[in-house]
C-alpha cells in the first residue's frame, strides 16, 4: 500500500514563508509525475503546482505563480513546496498526490491522481 505523508504545515505571518514535505513509501516514485493541491473550507479541492518525473518540467497555478516552487528529491523519494510571500487566502489543508498514468506530464485535475496524502494544514494570518 502506497503511502504519501505531508509534513512541515502551520501557522504562518502573512508575508512569511513555509516549506512542505511529502515523503511517498513507494521506491518507484522517482517514475511519476506528483503535483500538490490545497482545499479550504467550504470549497472545492485546488490545483496548486505539479513536477513531472524528473523535475524538468513544473506547473503553477496563477494565484501561486512566483510565490512557490516545486521540487523533488528522487533520491529520497519526497517532494517539496516552498511556499513564499503567503497571504490570508493561502489558508488551507494542502495535499499531495501521485499521478501513475502521465510521467511526462503536470496534471492540473484531481481526477488525474491517483494516490493522495491525508493533508497538511497552513494558516496564513496577521
Amino acid at each position: 500500500q502506497v503511502q504519501l505523508v505531508e509534513s512541515g504545515g502551520g501557522l504562518v505571518q502573512v508575508g512569511g514563508s513555509l516549506r512542505l514535505s511529502c515523503a511517498a513509501s513507494m521506491r518507484t516514485f522517482g517514475t511519476y509525475s506528483m503535483g500538490w493541491f490545497r482545499q479550504a473550507p467550504g470549497k472545492e479541492r485546488e490545483f496548486v503546482a505539479a513536477i513531472n518525473w524528473n523535475g524538468g518540467v513544473t506547473n503553477y497555478a496563477d494565484s501561486v505563480k512566483g510565490r512557490f516552487t516545486i521540487s523533488r528529491d528522487n533520491a529520497k523519494n519526497t517532494g517539496y513546496l516552498q511556499m513564499n510571500a503567503l497571504k490570508p487566502e493561502d489558508t488551507a489543508v494542502y495535499y499531495c498526490a501521485i499521478d501513475l498514468r502521465q510521467p511526462w506530464r503536470t496534471a492540473t485535475t484531481t481526477n488525474e491522481y491517483t494516490y493522495w496524502g491525508q493533508g497538511t494544514q497552513v494558516t496564513s494570518s496577521s
